[in-house]
C-alpha cells in the first residue's frame, strides 16, 4: 500500500440557514464576540456528509471546535444553491470576525461580499490558483491537482486496457487543472497511456449525470477512471461495478477492499485549511494572502492509497510523489 465534489424558493433558503445554529458550537446571536472569543462562520456550498470534499472539510471543521472550544464559536450552514451564497455570507459577516467559504463555485458571491465588511477576515478554500486576495480576503489552495496527477498516474499503472479518463463535476478553474494534471500524471507514468478527454457533468452531487460520464468513457474504452465529485463518486462506482472498471476515489480514503469499485483513494485534507485559518486569527498572525497547501506544503495534506498494487507500481509511485514534493515536478 502506498500512503500516498436557479434559485432557490425563500422558504428553502430559510431552512438552509436554520443550519447556522444546528452546526454551531454555542449561542448565534447576533453580536459580534468579544475577549478571548473569536467567532468563526463558515458555508459548505454542498453537503457535509458528501464523502468529499464538503465532508474532508467539515471533519476540519469538528476538529477545530473540538481543539478551541474556549476559545472560538463555530457556526456553519450548508448545501446553498449557488444563486443564494450571498445570504449566508452577509449574515456570518454580520455576527463573525472570521467568514470561510468552501468551494470555488462560491468566488464571485464572497468577493463581492467581503468588501462591504471591511473589519470581518474572509477566506476562500478551493478557488482559482491564480486568484489575487482583496485587503480581508485570504485565498487558501489545496493544490488538488497535485493529487490528481498522482490520481493519473496510478490510474494509468493500474490500466489493464492502456486507457483512462477522469470526471470533474463542474468546469470550474481547479477542476479543469486537475483534469490536466490528471493526464500529466497518466503520461508521466506510462507513457503512450490513452487519456480520453475530460468529462464535466456539470453538477458535483448528481449521482445520475455522473454515472452516465462514467458509463461514456467505460464504453469508450477506459478501465480505471480519476474524478473531483461529492456525492457523484457514487454514480462512478455504479458505474464501475456495472461496467467491470475501477475509479480511484478521495478525498477520503476508505478501507481497501471495503468497495471493489475502488483501485485506490487520493487523500486530500481540505479541513487543515479550516484549522489553519482559525489557529491564526486566534493567534493574531491571520493575513489576506494565497496560501498553498498540499504535498509541497510545510504541513502536507495530500496523499494517496493504491489498493493490491504490485512493488514496481509503489516504487514509481513513491518517485512521482517525491519528485512533486521537492519541485521536481510541478503541478498548475
Amino acid at each position: 500500500m502506498v500512503h500516498l465534489r436557479n434559485s432557490v424558493t425563500a422558504s428553502a433558503l430559510a431552512a438552509g440557514l436554520l443550519l447556522l445554529t444546528a452546526c454551531g458550537s454555542g449561542d448565534d446571536s447576533s453580536a459580534k464576540g468579544s475577549g478571548t472569543t473569536l467567532r468563526v462562520g463558515v458555508l459548505f456550498a454542498g453537503s457535509v456528509s458528501d464523502q468529499g470534499f464538503m465532508q474532508s472539510a467539515h471533519l476540519g471543521y469538528l476538529r477545530a471546535r473540538k481543539a478551541h472550544a474556549d476559545r472560538v464559536k463555530l457556526s456553519a450552514v450548508e448545501q446553498i444553491p449557488a444563486a443564494d451564497y450571498e445570504a449566508p455570507l452577509v449574515r456570518f459577516a454580520g455576527s463573525s470576525d472570521l467568514v470561510i467559504s468552501l468551494g470555488g463555485q462560491t468566488d464571485a458571491s464572497v468577493r463581492k461580499v467581503a468588501p462591504r465588511f471591511p473589519k470581518v477576515r474572509f477566506v476562500e478554500i478551493g478557488g482559482p490558483a491564480d486568484g489575487k486576495p482583496l485587503a480581508n480576503l485570504g485565498l487558501y489552495d489545496p493544490q488538488q491537482a497535485q493529487a490528481a496527477f498522482l490520481s493519473g498516474a496510478s490510474a494509468a499503472l493500474l490500466s489493464e486496457k492502456g486507457s483512462v479518463g477522469f470526471v470533474g463535476g463542474a468546469e470550474l478553474p481547479a477542476i479543469v487543472n486537475a483534469a490536466k494534471e490528471f493526464a500529466n500524471g497518466a503520461k508521466a507514468a506510462k507513457p503512450g497511456v490513452r487519456v480520453l478527454p475530460p468529462q464535466y457533468p456539470g453538477d458535483f452531487n448528481d449521482v445520475a449525470k455522473a454515472k452516465q460520464s462514467a458509463l461514456a468513457d467505460f464504453g469508450a474504452g477506459a478501465d480505471v477512471l480519476g474524478q473531483v465529485l461529492n456525492l457523484g463518486q457514487k454514480g462512478l462506482a455504479q458505474a464501475a461495478v456495472q461496467r467491470g472498471g475501477k475509479i480511484v476515489g478521495g478525498p477520503i480514503p476508505a478501507e481497501c477492499g471495503s468497495d471493489p469499485a475502488y483501485a485506490g483513494y487520493v487523500r486530500t485534507d481540505i479541513g487543515a485549511e479550516i484549522e489553519y485559518a482559525v489557529a491564526h486569527a486566534l493567534d493574531g498572525t491571520w493575513k489576506a494572502e494565497n496560501v498553498k497547501f498540499g504535498l509541497t506544503a510545510d504541513h502536507p495534506a495530500s496523499d494517496l492509497v493504491v489498493c493490491g498494487a504490485d512493488a514496481a507500481t509503489k516504487q514509481k509511485l513513491d518517485r512521482l510523489k517525491e519528485q512533486i514534493a521537492t519541485g521536481k515536478i510541478t503541478t498548475l
